[in-house]
């Protein structure tokens, strides 16, 4: 049997369209994984802990120490520039 002439363009779309499946299932994904986060901190909140600090830290957590350290040098540096400290 052999293909007619759109027979490629099928395929080209079926694989697009799988992608494009794909990508959606993996953004539900993350929006469940998301709102499971805000749960977190929320309950955090609730025991009294400050959300918008762990956060930071989270953030902090995720950097190289030669990064962090460079920022935090900085930051200083900027504080003490406009009399922060």
């Amino acid at each position: 049997m052999s293909e007619g002439p759109g027979s490629s363009g099928n395929v080209a779309a079926d694989q697009l369209r799988l992608f494009i499946e794909r990508v959606e299932r993996l953004e539900e994904e993350k929006k469940g994984i998301a709102d499971d986060i805000r749960d977190v901190y929320a309950e955090a909140k609730g025991q009294g802990y400050d959300p918008k600090i762990m956060r930071q830290i989270v953030r902090l957590r995720k950097m190289q120490p030669h990064d962090r350290a460079e920022m935090e040098a900085i930051l200083d540096t900027y504080k003490s520039a406009l009399g922060l400290e």
